[in-house]
């Protein structure tokens, strides 16, 4: 959840960029910096902290300049420090970065053999020195850049300055976000607009591959090819909450289309192709500590319970330690068997919900040790925790949980491999198998997101019922408890979740001419079982959704909709159906004129019992 800022213009720098450092706190970070062109040279101020620990280490310089970048760190590769942080220098050549480079181990190994010198723990370090490594072979800033970046893997957002062309900012992206911001006579670089909707309302926001080269002059645009491309500006007219949407209607659909962002940064310099391996430390825990659980109990309230019960089928299938599931409500006061050996894991998207706190402080009570997958740094369930695992999803807005959740989902994923690998449960090579498949897994929730045409015809034509029925079996049993959820929390729908295999037991009795009933079909060993259930329904009257994998031939016979989305692993599939029950809900509230991000009766985190 890193944050750029950069300016280029006829005022001072440097209270802008940590203006535009603050209006980017909301991103999450731990250390912050500024870089800023001063009579031919760059002057660098970094600190591990906050910004107003930046501002303090500055006061009393005075510090001018018309040219610089800013950026907020969010800790991957190294520990938060100054020498960690933001801007990196190498050879006059300042950059900040965000994302995260695959392949910088191998790069700075090639730089090293070359007598590079590096200072810091970090993989943005090495593309300074790349692009030095071609500027002193006297390539202009935006070639030498160029060429640097064609030995470059991994996502990236850059700001690049140079002390040998001191009146130029060059910006670059892939996969990483990244906006244009174009003044009167000034121009800015930004990870989000608000950072300087303050000085301009007039934004281009550049495609992978796509360089702005800025001048005082203006902005120019080369696209992946290195061939000069025109850009449309597009004019802002957002109030303040509405920046903070980044155009969106809602909330809630930002945060929707946020999910594979979320997902990316929740996994972020957390893992180890080479050695199939997740880094335990990142739970804050050592592999010896993570031997000695023989049972786990997973505590949490509403949609984080959804995830706790998909988790159960990761831990358990993955590493074999036997878990239980509480409704965080209900934990503390049925008297729980807590045995040695116990760890607690508790999911909370604000880490301040009360009946959540208070299973926590029970479970610690008893002996247990408690693990915080959490979103908010510094809130009480984290502080109280023996160990934390911040997912870095973002501020979450909107009432019904969308990105908090499947980066709950990913959290889980790397603690089951983490504990199976700590176990000797899975070996190296089955746990890069996993890991690949996540590495993969924000691309396909990105595809999954072009499904929301498909999902609108669904809500329109469904709306204004007054029942629905989701089905799943299996891991994929929460996520239809999940959908239920969702569709009661913003559109007032009455909504049911059940296990498929449960039908004939009782819920079949609902099923009645023109009640929709959703089905989640992966394409796994339960397939067959699931369509025999979607079958009970059909033949009594309801309104079939299937919602499947890639692979199938046709739409499932007798359905009224079948949506087809990528196939992954079935740890992986809960995230990936998440994606059209989040849509179907949202696109229905909004059929139904319902308040969206404030429905009613509801709070964002639920601080009393």
């Amino acid at each position: 959840m890193c944050g750029i800022i950069g300016y280029i213009g006829k005022r001072n720098s440097v209270p802008i960029l940590i203006n535009g450092l603050k209006r980017l706190e909301y991103r999450g970070y731990d250390s912050a910096g500024i870089a800023f062109s001063r009579n031919g040279r760059i002057e660098v101020r970094r600190c591990a902290g906050k910004i107003k620990d930046l501002k303090k280490s500055v006061k009393g310089e005075r510090l001018i300049g018309y040219s610089g970048l800013g950026h907020t760190r969010w800790a991957t590769h190294g520990r938060p420090s100054e020498e960690n942080a933001h801007p990196h220098k190498a050879g006059g050549i300042v950059v900040v970065h965000n994302g995260i480079i695959e392949n910088y181990l191998e790069l700075k190994e090639t730089l090293k053999k070359d007598g590079h010198k590096f200072t810091s723990e970090t993989d943005t370090e090495v593309i300074c020195h790349l692009i030095y490594s071609y500027s002193k072979k006297g390539l202009p800033l935006e070639k030498a850049t160029r060429e640097a970046l064609k030995h470059v893997t991994g996502a990236y957002a850059l700001g690049i300055i140079s002390e040998t062309e001191p009146d130029k900012i060059i910006a670059i992206k892939n996969d990483s976000p990244l906006v244009i911001g174009i003044g009167e006579k000034e121009f800015f670089i930004a990870s989000d607009i608000p950072a300087f909707l303050k000085y301009t309302r007039d934004v281009i926001i550049p495609d992978n591959g796509e360089m702005a080269v800025i001048t005082h002059e203006g902005v120019s645009f080369t696209n992946s090819i290195n061939k000069s491309i025109k850009k449309k500006i597009i004019n802002i007219t957002w109030n303040s909450a509405m920046a903070e949407k980044g155009g969106y209607r809602h909330f809630m659909l930002k945060e929707i289309y946020e999910q594979p962002r979320a997902i990316s940064d929740t996994i972020l310099g957390r893992i180890s192709l080479e050695k199939g391996k997740v880094n335990s430390e990142d739970f804050n825990m050592k592999a010896q500590d993570l031997r000695k659980f023989s049972k786990i109990f997973l505590v949490a309230c509403g949609t984080s319970w959804h995830a706790s019960l998909a988790g159960k089928y990761m831990i358990e299938n993955m590493s074999h330690v036997p878990c239980e599931v509480d409704i965080a409500s209900e934990f503390r006061y049925r008297n729980p068997i807590i045995p040695a050996n116990s760890l607690m894991i508790v999911l909370t998207q604000s880490g301040e919900t009360a009946d959540t706190l208070a299973a926590q402080r029970e479970a610690k009570k008893r002996g247990a040790k408690v693990l915080t997958i959490c979103n908010v740094v510094g809130s009480t369930s984290a502080r109280e925790a023996d160990s934390v695992f911040y997912t870095r999803s973002g501020p979450e807005i909107g009432v019904a949980s969308t990105k908090a959740f499947t980066s709950q989902l990913t959290a889980l994923y790397l603690f089951s491999i983490a504990l199976a690998r700590a176990k000797d449960a899975i070996n190296a090579k089955e746990a890069r198998e996993l890991l690949n498949e996540l590495i993969s897994l924000p691309e396909k929730v990105e595809k999954s997101l072009q499904q929301n045409n498909s999902i609108i015809k669904i809500a329109r034509k469904f709306c204004r019922v007054s029942d629905f029925l989701y089905l799943g079996r299996g891991i994929n049993y929460p996520i239809a408890l999940e959908g239920a959820l969702k569709l009661k929390e913003i559109s007032y729908i009455h909504a049911e979740g059940y296990p498929a295999g449960e039908m004939k037991h009782g819920p079949i009795a609902l099923i009645d001419d023109g009640l929709p009933v959703l089905a989640l079909v992966p394409d796994d060993e339960m397939k067959g079982k699931m369509f025999s259930n979607v079958e009970e329904v059909k033949s009594r009257g309801g309104k079939v959704i299937v919602i499947t994998t890639e692979g199938e031939s046709k739409p499932y016979p007798g359905a009224l909709h079948t949506v087809f989305l990528p196939k992954t692993n079935p740890y992986l599939m809960p995230i990936i159906f998440s994606i059209p029950i989040q849509l179907l809900a949202y696109h229905i509230a909004v059929l139904r004129k319902c308040n969206v991000d404030q429905p009613r009766n509801l709070a964002k985190s639920v601080t009393v019992e």
